[in-house]
């Protein structure tokens, strides 16, 4: 080892610097409700993506329906509450 590594890095072994895992960032996707798989004998799947940046995923008939019942196009719940919950 020479004095320009860290220690406990072996010689030759490359480090990474992973990002944050948390941080997603979607492009080409625009916010709306997008519902899937309706067919016959299909297991009916739903996306989410609110203007916010917020995304919730649903699978099955009746978590799709409470999505389809929750989400909002033109309207962001998650920066109301946030506002709510501030004041």
């Amino acid at each position: 080892m020479t004095g320009g590594e860290p220690k406990g890095v072996a010689e030759g072994v490359p480090v990474a610097v992973l990002p944050d895992p948390q941080l997603v960032t979607v492009t080409g996707v625009r916010p709306g409700l997008t519902v899937r798989r309706l067919g016959r004998n299909q297991i009916p799947a739903a996306d989410w993506l609110c203007a916010c940046g917020h995304h919730e995923r649903a699978r099955g008939r009746d978590r799709v329906t409470d999505l389809t019942t929750r989400a909002r196009v033109d309207y962001c719940p998650h920066t109301e509450q946030h506002r709510r919950n501030a004041a």
